[in-house]
């Protein structure tokens, strides 16, 4: 028997979820910066031990990556997610660092029908990304669609 996917039911305000467990690799960090983000900070300790960040980091833009794996892992890819118009704020808080353990929380602040789509509910998710200290690294106000659990016809 299939599982049941998470709809939009699933997610009430206040509702909250701690997820993911995901290592930063240096040869993953240097590979993503290669292809994505190739600044110093990211690639050459040296420059990167002289700059604002006190040593090498990975790309903010590695670190949503990693977050948008992680949420597919523990959660989408089991919901009636219907994809996402946007990001509201995101913003990152502390450096992450090669060799870093990373998990995240959501919390969903606000949830509603759409007044166009009875069969599409939206919530707001503020989602935080954690190092192995459990410092903030990361921030994000993310709005979803998820599909509703409607009751047979």
């Amino acid at each position: 028997m299939d599982e049941k996917r998470l709809t939009f039911e699933d997610f009430p305000v206040g509702a909250t979820m701690s997820f993911g467990d995901h290592v930063v690799t240096e040869d993953d960090a240097f590979a993503f910066a290669t292809l994505f983000d190739p600044q110093a900070i990211h690639l050459d300790k040296d420059a990167a031990n002289a700059g604002p960040l006190d040593g090498l980091s990975i790309s903010g833009w590695h670190t949503c990556s990693i977050l948008m794996r992680m949420m597919c892992d523990s959660f989408l890819l089991r919901s009636t997610s219907l994809g996402s118009p946007g990001i509201e704020t995101l913003s990152w808080k502390v450096p992450v660092r090669p060799g870093d353990r990373l998990h995240a929380r959501w919390t969903c602040v606000s949830a509603r029908t759409s007044e166009k789509r009875t069969d599409l509910g939206i919530c707001v998710f503020d989602y935080e990304v954690f190092n192995d200290n459990d410092d903030v690294v990361l921030t994000a106000r993310v709005t979803h669609f998820f599909g509703r659990e409607l009751e047979p016809s």
